[in-house]
Order: structure tokens, then C-alpha cells, then sequence
């Protein structure tokens, strides 16, 4: 069932509810849309009532917003569980992970966490993109050039090398991600990857946290899926073998460690 939701400051949001039990919202990363959490929804369907949406300025989402800020998409989460009843656990991968954790630390009603691969700089000595990257992509974005906002994204946030991204842009992939390109100042905004992680706020922390990565994943990510289990108290980590950051594309293998968690 597709629903449209209002947000705080008047932006309407895509919600697919499907299943039937305490409801889990599912968040997905930068170029995700509710399309790309859709087949872990459909694994645990059967056992929760499983939502998805787009995240601002993606998909059939639009965004009113005046300025891009964490809140905003804060704010787009508070009007989800409100929909789905007032409380529900969460699910976030990759900048998603960051935005879910975001909730639970601005205090949103949520009952458990599970996030993938949080990409989180952990270590000052760690490389990271200059801070200037935001206003830089921000101005990319502005100017209308959405292939450029996905080249700096990709080599400057994520570190996806020059001839690597030209593969990709040469393929049939690359339109989908160049039609996320005006929504990723939000993931830089939430990873802020010239910036070491919160820890102090991420260790205030006071629901049931699950992290996991898979153990073929970047470093970086590994370290940052760790950080999180060591800093929250008492939440959990698992490493799942043969899996990557790309886990959302064998949702068969993370569905069942997430069906125990909530379960």
C-alpha cells in the first residue's frame, strides 16, 4: 500500500507499508529510493509490517525544505512513525544507518536499531574529503549539473577512483544515480566525512542497537559498523561473511539477523 505523508515544513513523502506486525521502517543510503530496501521489505513481510519511503528529493518524494539541514530528514522520519502508528524499530544502511541513528539521538520514539555499514570517520589520522565539499556539491547541485554532483560525490566522499566512476558512467545504472544527484547533501550532511564521529552522543544512546557489515567490505566501513557496537552500550555486532555494502542486493542473507533482532 503507497501512501503520501506530509513532513513538518509541508514536503510530501512516498510510504509503502506491506506485511502485518510491530512495524520496522527501512532506510536506505545515498542513491536509494524505497525501490532499492524493497526486497528486504519483502523478506520480512511476513513477520513485521514493513515500511518504506523516499527519502526527500528522491523518487516520488519532493522537498520544500529551504535549505538542506540533518533535521529535515529527522523530521521526515518523525512523520513515518507517526504514520505507522507513533513508535516503530528501525533499519538504516550506509548514510541511511547515520540518519536512523540521528532519530534515536534526537529523540525519536524507537523501539530497536540495526544499521549496515555506517560510514563513519572514526580516526582524526584517516583520509577524508576537505570540509568544503558540501558547499561545493551544494553549488553542483544548484547549477543543474547533475553528473557532476555525481562524479564529486562519488570521488571525493566515497573514494571511488577517476577511471572507475567513467565505467560506471558509461553504464545503464548511471541515470538512476544521477536522478538522486539534487538529495546528496543530505548524505554528506549526515556523514560529514571531514569530521571525526560523535562519539559522545552516540554512547547517549538508550535503545538496542545492532550493528553489522560484511567482512568483504572498505575498511573504513568496517571500522565505523565497529565504532558504533563499541560505543553504544550493550548493543551487538555482527559481521557477516561474503557480504559487502551492496548487501541490499542479496536481501536473503541479511533478512533473517534482522528478523531475530526485532523478532
Amino acid at each position: 500500500m503507497t501512501a503520501t505523508i506530509t513532513s513538518k515544513d509541508g514536503t510530501t513523502l512516498a510510504v509503502d507499508t506491506a506485511g502485518q506486525g510491530a512495524p520496522v521502517i527501512l532506510v536506505g543510503g545515498a542513491f536509494n529510493d524505497r525501490s532499492t530496501v524493497a526486497g528486504l521489505g519483502a523478506e520480512l513481510a511476513s513477520g513485521f509490517t514493513v515500511v518504506t519511503y523516499d527519502r526527500r528529493g528522491r523518487g516520488a518524494s519532493d522537498d520544500k525544505g529551504d535549505d538542506y539541514s540533518v533535521a529535515n530528514e529527522v523530521d521526515d522520519l518523525a512523520a513515518v512513525i507517526e504514520h505507522v502508528g507513533g513508535r516503530a524499530s528501525l533499519f538504516g544502511h550506509s548514510s541511511g544507518a547515520i540518519l536512523v541513528l540521528e532519530g534515536v539521538m534526537r529523540g525519536l520514539p524507537v523501539d530497536r536499531v540495526a544499521v549496515y555499514e555506517p560510514p563513519y570517520r572514526t580516526d582524526e589520522h584517516q583520509p577524508g574529503p576537505p570540509a568544503d565539499l558540501y558547499d561545493r556539491l551544494t553549488a553542483v547541485v544548484a547549477a543543474g549539473d547533475r553528473d557532476g554532483a555525481v562524479e564529486l560525490f562519488l570521488g571525493e566522499a566515497v573514494g571511488v577512483p577517476a577511471e572507475a566512476i567513467a565505467g560506471m558512467k558509461a553504464g545503464e545504472a548511471w541515470s538512476f544515480l544521477a536522478d538522486k544527484a539534487p538529495s546528496l547533501p543530505y548524505d554528506v550532511l549526515l556523514s560529514t566525512p571531514w569530521q571525526v564521529m560523535p562519539f559522545d552522543r552516540i554512547a547517549g544512546i538508550g535503545v538496542p542497537v545492532l550493528a553489522i557489515y560484511g567482512d568483504q567490505t572498505a575498511p573504513n566501513l568496517a571500522a565505523g559498523t565497529e565504532a558504533v557496537a563499541a560505543t553504544v552500550p550493550g548493543a551487538e555486532l555482527t559481521v557477516m561473511p561474503g557480504e559487502d555494502h551492496a548487501v541490499l542486493q542479496r536481501p536473503a542473507a541479511l533478512a533473517p539477523i534482522l528478523a531475530a533482532f526485532y523478532g
